[in-house]
C-alpha cells in the first residue's frame, strides 16, 4: 500500500515529537513513526534544561509540564577530597524563567507532546510502526517503507523525510551518511536505587574515587545512577556482587540499599558515542538530534540539543513544506544554524572526557585538574559560563510565531 503525507518523521523521541508538533501547528501534513507501542523505556534522557522549559512555555505547555512529577537541579559540581565543593555550573545565575534542570521521566514528556500534537488536524502519530528503508525517486529520497507490529508493510511518500531515529539511525545509513567518530573513554551502566525522604537533591554531584566514577541523579522518589566504566569493559562478567561492591566503594551512602540490585538484569548498558555528521542531509532527507550528532551523557545535553535542532528545522522548513518540496539549500540551512552550538558543546564534552573522566579512570586523580579547581574557587562567577552553555546553549531556539499558543491550564480533579 502506498500513502502520501507532507513530511514523515522517523522516531518518536524528543526531536521527532517536537518537529512533528511544530510542523503540524504550521499547517503541514506530518506523520511521526514510532516503532514501540508506547514511550515507556527506562534510562532515556530525562533532563529537560532551561532552554527547553522556556520553549514549553512558548508552546503553551509549561504549566502542564510542571504538573508532572519531577525534581529540580539548580547546580552541578564536584566534591573535593578536603570536603569542599567546587560548583562548576550554577543555573540560578541564568536570567531565565526556569533556572534549573528538570528531571522528569521522558515518557511523561513525550506523552505531553503527543497529546498536544494530536489536537492538530494535520498531525498523525503511528505507534508500532517501524521504518524499514527509504524510497528513492529520480535520485532523491521520496519517502520511506514501513512495517507494523502486525506485519503489515507499505510505502509512505513525502516531500521531506526527517530522520530523528537516534544514534544508530537506519535512515542515515540508508542515505549513505557516515558520521565522524570522536574518542570516548567510557560506557555507562544505568540503574536505580531508592531515595529516602529528606535526602538532598538540588545539586548534581558526580562521585570519583579509586578509578571509579558515578553520577547519582536525584529523582522525586529514587536515584537514577550512572556508573561509568572504561569503554569495552563488560561488567556483567563480574557479576552482581562485584558490581554492588564497586557501587558502595564510590557511593558509601548507598550501602544500605545496594541490595535492591538483585541481578545484572537490573543494570542497563549504554554504549556511549560522540560523533558528528559532516553533512546532515541528502535531497529529500534531513537528520536531526542523535542521528546528526550523538552526544556524550556528560552534562545531559543530548535531549536539549535534539529539541533545538527540531525547532530550527520546523522554523526554517515550514514555509518550504507548505509550498512543496524543500530544496537542498533549504535543508542545508538547518545544519548551518545548529553546527556551532553542537561543536561547542561537543568540544566541552571532549575536554571533560580527557581532563576529568579519563584521568579518574587512569588513577591520576579523583576530580578535576587542580588549575580548574583553583580558578572556580577564586572566581565563583565562572560557574555562569558552563551553566549558560549546558542550560541554554550557544543559540537557544524559540518557538516560531505560528507554533505559539496561550498557556494551557492544568486539569484539576
Amino acid at each position: 500500500m502506498t500513502e502520501r503525507t507532507g513530511c514523515v518523521v522517523i522516531g518518536g523521541g524528543p526531536a521527532g515529537m517536537v518537529a512533528g508538533l511544530l510542523l503540524a501547528r504550521a499547517g503541514v501534513e506530518v506523520t511521526v513513526l514510532e516503532k514501540h507501542a508506547d514511550f515507556l523505556r527506562d534510562f532515556r534522557g530525562d533532563t529537560v534544561h532551561p532552554s527547553t522549559l522556556t520553549l514549553l512555555d512558548e508552546l503553551g505547555l509549561g504549566e502542564r509540564f510542571h504538573a508532572l512529577p519531577h525534581s529540580e537541579l539548580r547546580a552541578a559540581g564536584f566534591p573535593q577530597e578536603n570536603g569542599d565543593m567546587m560548583k562548576l555550573a550554577d543555573f540560578t545565575r541564568l536570567k531565565v524563567p526556569h533556572p534549573y534542570i528538570a528531571m522528569v521521566p521522558q515518557w511523561d514528556f513525550l506523552d505531553l507532546l503527543a497529546e498536544s500534537a494530536r489536537k492538530e488536524p494535520t498531525f498523525v502519530l503511528r505507534m508500532e510502526t517501524e521504518c524499514t528503508g527509504l524510497v528513492r525517486e529520480h535520485g532523491r529520497v521520496a519517502g520511506i517503507t514501513y512495517r507494523t507490529a502486525a506485519g503489515e508493510t507499505g510505502e509512505l511518500r513525502a516531500d521531506l523525510v526527517i530522520a530523528a531515529d537516534g544514534r544508530w539511525s537506519l535512515a542515515r545509513r540508508e542515505a549513505g551518511l557516515v558520521p565522524r567518530e570522536y574518542d570516548c573513554p567510557f560506557d555507562v551502566w544505568w540503574f536505580r536505587l531508592s531515595r529516602g525522604e529528606g535526602e538532598e537533591g538540588g545539586m548534581l554531584l558526580p562521585k570519583m574515587r579509586d578509578r571509579r566514577f558515578a553520577v547519582p541523579l536525584p529523582r522525586p522518589d529514587f536515584y537514577q545512577v550512572a556508573y561509568l566504566a572504561p569503554k569495552g569493559e563488560d561488567l556483567r562478567e563480574q557479576g552482581i556482587e562485584a558490581f554492588r561492591e564497586n557501587v558502595t566503594q564510590i557511593c558509601p551512602e548507598f550501602t544500605d540499599r545496594v541490595h535492591e540490585l538483585e541481578t545484572m538484569d537490573d543494570v542497563k548498558f549504554l554504549d556511549v558515542r560522540l560523533n558528528l555528521l559532516p553533512k546532515w542531509h541528502v535531497e529529500g532527507l534531513l537528520c536531526v538530534g542523535d542521528a546528526a550528532h550523538a552526544m556524550s551523557p556528560i552534562g545531559g545535553v543530548g535531549i536539549n540539543l535534539a529539541v533545538q535542532d527540531a525547532v530550527a528545522a520546523a522554523t526554517l522548513l515550514a514555509e518550504p513544506l507548505r509550498r512543496g518540496r524543500p530544496t537542498q539549500a533549504d535543508l542545508a540551512k538547518v545544519r548551518a544554524r545548529r553546527l556551532a552550538p553542537t561543536l561547542l558543546v561537543q568540544g566541552l564534552q571532549r575536554l571533560l572526557h580527557r581532563g576529568v573522566v579519563r584521568a579518574v579512570m587512569n588513577g591520576k586523580r579523583n576530580g578535576p585538574p587542580a588549575p580548574m579547581i583553583k580558578a572556580f574557587a577564586r572566581f565563583p562567577r565562572l560557574s555562569y559560563l558552563p551553566a549558560r552553555l549546558l542550560g541554554l546553549g550557544l543559540r537557544p531556539e524559540h518557538a516560531p510565531a505560528f507554533a505559539r499558543r496561550p498557556m494551557e491550564p492544568v486539569a484539576r480533579d
